[in-house]
Parts: C-alpha cells; structure tokens; sequence
C-alpha cells in the first residue's frame, strides 16, 4: 500500500492538471475567455444591468470589466448606455447577436460537459459531486 501523503500529493496534482486541462479546453470549446462568457451570461439573465452591478457580480475589478465590455461592445455582441436620470451610470445590455452568441454557447457548453462525464454513471457522478463539495468546502477553510 502507499504512503498516504504520495497519494495525497498526487491527488493534488492531478486536480490542478484537470483544472488547468478543462479550463483550456472549455475556453477553446467556446471560443472565448471565461471572463467574458460569464459576463455574457450575467447580461443573459437581466435585460439591462448597470455597470457596477455586473462588475461586482462577477467579482473582477472596474478597468477589467471596462475593457471587457468595450471589447464585447465593437464586436456587437453588447449596447452601452448612460443612464437618462444619472448620467453616471453606464447601463449594460445584450444585443440580438449576443442573445445569439449565449444560445450557441449554452449547447457548445451542453455539448463538453456531457463529453466531460461520459462513461460516468448518474450515481458516480452524485459520488464525484458529492466530493467536489467537500473539496471545494475544506478549500474554503484552510486558514493561511
């Protein structure tokens, strides 16, 4: 039997190779950075959000999402606007192309996802869940 802590070790090594392989793969999957699909995906789900709003959403600083947004912007894929009663406020929204962009997403998402699982039984991947929770909670408490 091995060592505990080789195993432990290679447990640790191979969760951060499975996260570094499906995060390049998703964002090749997708066609754009993680960053920016959930941005899109935040404007998805509200008609029109402010600025602020959405960069506090998606916990990233003001110029990053400032330079995400102009970027998304001349590409078509989003409107900004200044808000009529606060010229401060810059109001954010999908246009029909990102509408379209996010429903093309959604099933290329679908579409890795289940690839991701395949050969997993519905109760294995409970089991996998089950312990990612944990994971992703003792993660949550190490104290530094």
């Amino acid at each position: 039997m091995r060592d505990n802590c080789v195993i432990q070790l290679q447990i640790f090594y191979q969760l951060q190779k499975l996260n570094n392989n499906v995060n390049s793969k998703f964002e090749s999957c997708l066609g754009s950075s993680p960053t920016r699909i959930e941005i899109l995906h935040q404007l998805y789900n509200a008609d029109e959000i402010s600025q602020s709003t959405l960069q506090k959403e998606i916990n990233i600083d003001n110029a990053a999402v400032t330079r995400h947004l102009k970027q998304l912007e001349a590409a078509g894929l989003v409107s900004r606007r200044k808000k009529a009663e606060d010229n401060r406020v810059t109001l954010v929204s999908l246009t029909n192309s990102g509408r379209q962009e996010i429903a093309a997403s959604l099933q290329a998402k679908k579409s890795f996802i289940e690839q991701t699982l395949s050969g997993f039984s519905a109760s294995e991947q409970e089991i996998l869940l089950d312990m990612l929770s944990r994971l992703s909670k003792n993660v949550s408490t190490v104290e530094i």
